[in-house]
């Protein structure tokens, strides 16, 4: 097969891609079986295979091959959901082992005799490496009109820089049709995540919530008190990214940092609960030795950032969360039968407490006044 052109080739020569980026969180080696049910859940597979039932396979954009290790067979570098869906109306027994290995069970469209021949041969535009691809699915999934959410994009960039001969990554990111900025940071942050698992410290496919949110990461990285948690220098966002940022002293905070941000599987939730503004609070806890200490023994960012405000600062908000409170509790009375004695005594608790609170703050509110 002649590089760069495009021919027709049959479906049961291709082979789908494990190393597509939207696959980077899993674990390594995955099978067809978790590759396509993973398409499924995230790639709007279901869609596609509504659409190839009512129409047929519609070859109008070739696929991107390169060769593959078994002889005569070719890698999908691009199309792999439009393969995952032809195999699923090809092969019974694909569905019935994705059943059965990933728990997912993949309803497939009725289609008209006359439309299964679309599914035996389609047109696949041939490169004999990544290399030669990589502009043109970069571009695609990055600025194009398939994007890979960011922890794809920023798979795809690194990938492409560590196997670049000469390249730098502003190179890179024209070439994509990204800021050079944005895959500096993003970039960064998978040379950090790299370390992380290299060093057994975490692993992205260990984390405790199903989404992982990549922008978290490349985001704190980017602030200072993060950097000096990490023992990163100020100025490292400024250079190409290199193997191994973090120093070998700073690693158990490498794997305190992402289990905060992201949390282990059936174990440990994380603190951070969205970027905006948890990232920022976390930061602020990680600069205040206090805070830090209270974050460590009992993770629970909101006490923990409490503490990063100053005393005066810390009473005038509590008092407004109790004014709110007690405001909820008066307008939800009617939730009150009487019949719960407790209750009563919790609010005469309340009670007491307030005018205590009160009558203090007004002594000294009058020998503020009186010394003036």
């Amino acid at each position: 097969m002649k590089p760069k052109t495009i021919t027709k080739v049959p479906v049961k020569q291709l082979r789908l891609d494990r190393e597509n980026p939207r696959l980077n969180d899993r674990p390594d080696k995955p099978t067809d079986e978790a590759i396509i049910a993973r398409l499924f859940r995230g790639a709007e597979l279901d869609e596609l295979l509504q659409s190839i039932s009512r129409n047929g396979y519609l070859d109008i954009e070739p696929l991107v091959v390169m060769p593959g290790a078994e002889s005569e067979k070719l890698v999908v570098l691009e199309g792999n959901r439009r393969l995952a869906a032809l195999r699923l109306f090809r092969e019974r027994e694909l569905r019935e082992k994705i059943k059965k290995s990933e728990g997912l069970t993949i309803k497939i469209p009725s289609v008209e005799d006359d439309l299964r021949d679309t599914f035996e041969n389609v047109s696949v535009y041939y490169v004999t490496s990544r290399e030669d691809a990589r502009s043109f699915i970069g571009f695609k999934h990055i600025n194009g009109p398939a994007k890979w959410d960011a922890y794809a994009k920023a798979r795809f960039a690194a990938a492409w820089y560590k196997q670049s001969s000469g390249q730098d990554l502003e190179t890179i990111a024209k070439a994509i049709g990204d800021k050079h900025a944005t895959v500096k940071r993003m970039v960064s942050a998978i040379y950090v995540l790299d370390q992380a698992k290299d060093k057994s410290l975490f692993a992205v496919e260990n984390r405790f919530t199903p989404k992982f949110s990549f922008s978290h990461l490349y985001t704190a990285l980017s602030r200072s008190q993060y950097m000096k948690y990490l023992g990163l220098a100020t100025s490292w966002a400024r250079y190409d990214p290199e193997p191994d940022p973090v120093p070998e002293n700073k690693l158990d905070n490498l794997k305190q940092l992402l289990i905060w941000i992201y949390g282990l599987k059936d174990d440990v939730q994380s603190v951070v609960r969205s970027q905006n503004p948890d990232i920022k609070r976390l930061g602020e806890v990680l600069a205040n030795p206090e805070s830090l200490i209270i974050l460590e023994t009992t993770s629970d960012l909101d006490k923990a950032h409490m503490s990063t405000k100053s005393v005066d600062r810390r009473f005038a908000d509590s008092l407004i969360r109790a004014r709110d409170e007690i405001n909820y509790s008066a307008g939800s009375l009617r939730a009150y039968d009487g019949k719960d004695k407790s209750l009563l005594d919790i609010a005469e608790d309340v009670k007491e407490t307030a005018e205590t609170v009160y009558q203090r703050m007004q002594k000294k509110n009058r020998e503020a006044i009186f010394a003036e």
